[in-house]
């Protein structure tokens, strides 16, 4: 061989051994650092562990929340860690101890009762309609993700009060998709009554989000569920509002006037609403009725609701705003007692009818498309549901009174109620003087107020800021 030849060959044996040194170092290397990598995981995972524990220990013993919803964060911080039931015995979410106190809340207590799935069942109206169907001995069972839109403390109240009467809410979001596949599989629900929503006109300008959340995106995930995997399918009654006859100014308002013009994006989602719930009819034959509530209140009420924050405001000796219109007229309400509300939903439940699709996708026909108003047929001013609570409280409050902002607010509200009456027999008898007088009683009882101090303007400031804790 010639010696250049020797040399290349020398020269590329070298090569070649320092190439496979490289590579088996390159691999000692890259196996050290998946052990590190590994490692490392393995620490931090146990690391978020820790964390999960110390913060969420509720969850690790088993007593669950099931899940949250938008704008819940102050809300978690107070009460996610309580169990289901709301008591000390906890069960796991899913297991066969869940399943049995979902199917014992479900289950009807009469002849030919319901089973309801009451969404927002922590709510006002939510609260009012699962007592009233549990006293005539229908199923109940609620869902609530209890967000801090208002203190969360009022609706955990009412959670209390439905658990006094056999009545589970389910601290959980209308979003949570496999958890209401998991209700359906575990009951077959005859109706649902669907009152979550993000509500609240003015709120809208500051958190848009929320509203599609839980108004649009939320009636969907319903509505999916409902018509995709419950077998049967179920009637679904839901709340819709007067807020969607907008900018309408014929009166009394009709379910045949025109709603195409919302002053507010609350209003939007609830048009929204309306137009979702006609596809899902047409396309899968679900049974759907829309109540548009006008002005609803009385005990256990919203406090975000004028009558409420008035209230507390006269209480308190601060001032409230009252708003008149360009042309120097009183704001005006079909204020409508929620015990007229809830005669209402009840009867639209009750004659709802059934849908005729399958989760085969098969309609059997068409299934009932109804719209109800559901109001008191008689305005007031708003000033004149202020005189009525400076009488019953004992005290004048301090009006500030300025023109009414375009932010989402209509100058009045008028409902016809006739096709409601024809249909279900519902008529209205609650006086706005009789209404509030009922909500002042359980307001004064609530808030551990003394009647005689608030006439005198002897509460303490301390006592009225902290009247929104008060259980």
């Amino acid at each position: 061989m010639p010696h250049s030849n020797v040399d290349a060959a020398a020269k590329g044996i070298k090569l070649g051994g320092a190439l496979m040194v490289r590579r088996a170092a390159s691999a000692k290397l890259v196996s050290a650092s998946s052990h590190i990598f590994f490692r490392a995981t393995i620490l931090a995972t146990l690391g978020l562990v820790c964390l999960f524990t110390v913060h969420y220990p509720s969850l690790l013993s088993h007593s669950f929340r099931l899940s949250s919803g938008a704008g819940s964060q102050r809300a978690a911080s107070r009460a996610s860690h309580r169990s289901l039931l709301g008591s000390s015995s906890a069960v796991s979410y899913g297991g066969a101890a869940w399943e049995q106190e979902v199917r014992r809340s479900a289950a009807p207590r009469r002849d030919r009762g319901l089973s309801v799935l009451v969404t927002g069942a922590a709510g006002f109206v939510g609260t009012h309609c699962s007592l009233a169907l549990r006293a005539r001995g229908d199923g109940v069972l609620g869902l609530d993700n209890f967000n801090s839109y208002y203190d969360p403390s009022l609706k955990r109240a009412r959670q209390r009060l439905l658990a006094s009467r056999g009545v589970v809410v389910l601290d959980a979001d209308i979003n949570n998709a496999a958890l209401l596949e998991r209700l359906f599989d575990a009951v077959p629900f005859t109706h649902v009554l669907h009152l979550a929503a993000q509500a609240g006109v003015r709120y809208a300008m500051r958190a848009p989000q929320t509203y599609i959340a839980s108004n649009v995106a939320g009636l969907v995930s319903l509505f999916e569920v409902a018509a995709k995997h419950a077998d049967p399918q179920p009637a679904i009654v839901w709340a819709s509002s007067s807020s969607v006859y907008g900018l309408n100014k014929d009166a009394p308002f009709s379910e045949e006037h025109r709603t195409d013009q919302p002053a507010s994006l609350y209003a939007a989602t609830k048009k929204a609403g309306e137009a979702i719930a006609h596809a899902y009819n047409h396309i899968y034959g679900l049974s759907i009725t829309g109540l548009r509530f006008f002005t609803v209140y009385g005990p256990w009420g919203r406090p975000d609701m004028a009558y409420f924050s008035f209230t507390r405001s006269i209480v308190a000796g601060e001032p409230i705003t009252l708003f008149r219109t360009a042309d120097g007229a009183d704001s005006r309400r079909d204020f409508t007692y929620i015990d007229d509300v809830v005669k209402g939903c009840l009867g639209a439940l009750d004659t709802a009818g059934k849908s005729t699709g399958s989760k085969s996708g098969k309609k059997r026909g068409s299934a009932p498309l109804r719209v109800y108003n559901l109001g008191n047929t008689s305005p007031v001013p708003v000033t004149r549901m202020v005189a009525i609570l400076e009488n019953l409280l004992g005290k004048k409050a301090n009006k500030r009174v300025i023109t009414m902002p375009t932010n989402g607010d209509v100058p009045f509200t008028h409902a016809n109620v006739s096709h409601a009456a024809r249909d279900f027999g519902y008529r209205p008898s609650t006086s706005l003087d009789s209404g509030l007088r009922h909500f002042v009683d359980w307001f004064v009882h609530y808030y551990k107020l003394d009647p005689a101090k608030i006439a005198k303007g002897k509460l303490t400031k301390k006592k009225s800021m902290v009247m929104s804790a008060a259980s």
